[in-house]
């Protein structure tokens, strides 16, 4: 599977912006697999931000993000995206998407259940 996460950029604190994720590639239809955002920071461990489980399934979030951030996700298009309002300077990061059509409920929030990657976009949130 192959994820090309776009979007991103310099945003000023209190505003928005959208990211997207393609996947391609994919040897089962996109809706089996669970997709997730995640994001790092320089010199700490990547955090998971939120997740849409496969067919259907239950949506999740960081406590972090619950509120601003939205996940959603396009089985027509192979897509998944996800808005992100109110944000605050502790918001910058890394911000990756991920793919996986075996994740199990307990552990959608683990970087280690995801066993494809986009290659990261920068999101800075000014003060």
């Amino acid at each position: 599977v192959q994820l090309q996460a776009s979007g991103g950029g310099l945003v000023q604190a209190g505003g928005s912006t959208r990211l997207s994720c393609a996947a391609s590639g994919h040897s089962y239809s996109f809706r089996r697999y669970t997709v997730a955002w995640f994001r790092q920071v320089s010199g700490k461990e990547r955090e998971f931000i939120a997740a849409i489980r496969g067919n259907g399934g239950s949506t999740h979030y960081s406590d972090s993000v619950k509120g601003r951030f939205t996940i959603s996700r396009d089985n027509a298009k192979n897509t998944m995206n996800l808005q992100m309002n109110s944000l605050k300077p502790e918001d910058t990061a890394v911000y990756y998407c991920a793919a996986d059509a075996n994740v199990i409920l307990s552990s959608v929030s683990l970087s280690q259940a995801y066993g494809w990657w986009g290659q990261g976009t920068l999101v800075t949130v000014s003060s």
